[in-house]
């Protein structure tokens, strides 16, 4: 299943691609796509019901806005340097335990919604990256059995400030958790649509320029020894996000560093789970 939000934002509903492509609107199933859904066999009942409604469910005009696949998950774990190129264009070595950090559930957004630069940014930068979503409770979970614990992917850009990230004092978050550096979607990809998620195309381009354009295979730590190391740590609950990584091709690593000015339109994408656009605005209030 490919399960979408849509509408505007404190208004956003659920609803579901079906396979013909059109958008169909599941609120009448009588649940958001949240921790509850998750936890309580969601997936499983939405399929069945599907199987009985789908052909009678409103359809959503493709025009509406989508809203982030997931309503409020716990938290967002992101894992750093995941992408041996990446590491090398960021003058690091290859980790030899996942680099973890957190970004703030706060700056989530929806696919296509503007991305803020923040008061006072100069390095806004980029980071396509693939979502894993938890689908059960998970808690010093064995590798072997690690993707029991995957409901899906998505599509994740995250954002981050450069300098509020590396230059000021303390942890990474700072620089990752600003406002609308979150973009999830267009859609949560059920695990049984993406077969492998080692070997996925992903690019990410900045005013039609291609400047990431990777694989998967090219992680350093896979899914499953994520979500295992990860659950050593802390308790990963039914709709956590965790964001494994960007390949070469971020702002930071070009001679001389680049970064988003207002204007600037940042289109991005990965294999079976679709794309996505921001246009970078700066921040006015």
């Amino acid at each position: 299943m490919k399960l979408i939000r849509f509408g505007t934002i404190e208004n956003e509903k659920p609803g579901v691609i079906l396979k013909n492509g059109e958008w169909a609107d599941t609120s009448s199933f009588g649940e958001d796509y949240d921790e509850h859904f998750f936890q309580n066999d969601g997936l499983s009942r939405l399929k069945s019901w599907l199987d009985e409604k789908a052909e009678n469910l409103p359809k959503i005009d493709k025009s509406t806005r989508l809203a982030p696949p997931l309503k409020k998950p716990s938290k967002i774990v992101c894992v750093g340097l995941n992408y041996a190129k990446h590491a090398a264009e960021s003058g690091m070595t290859v980790p030899k335990e996942p680099v973890l950090f957190f970004k703030a559930t706060s700056a989530i957004v929806g696919p296509n919604d503007d991305v803020i630069i923040p008061k006072n940014s100069k390095k806004t930068d980029w980071e396509v990256e693939l979502a894993v979503v938890i689908g059960k409770k998970a808690s010093y979970v064995e590798e072997a059995d690690a993707m029991d614990y995957v409901a899906g992917y998505m599509l994740h850009n995250d954002y981050s400030e450069r300098e509020f990230q590396l230059e000021k004092e303390g942890q990474w978050v700072k620089g990752k958790s600003c406002d609308t550096f979150a973009p999830i979607g267009p859609f949560l990809a059920t695990k049984d649509e993406v077969a492998n998620p080692h070997n996925l195309d992903l690019w990410l381009k900045v005013n039609g320029e291609l400047l990431q354009n990777s694989n998967t295979e090219d992680l350093v730590f896979n899914v499953p020894e994520l979500v295992s190391y990860i659950s050593q740590y802390m308790t990963l609950l039914p709709g956590d996000i965790i964001s494994t990584g960007t390949p070469f091709g971020v702002g930071l690593g070009f001679n001389p560093p680049r970064y988003l000015n207002p204007g600037d339109v940042v289109e991005l994408g990965i294999e079976k789970l679709g794309s996505s656009k921001q246009v970078a605005k700066a921040y006015t209030k």
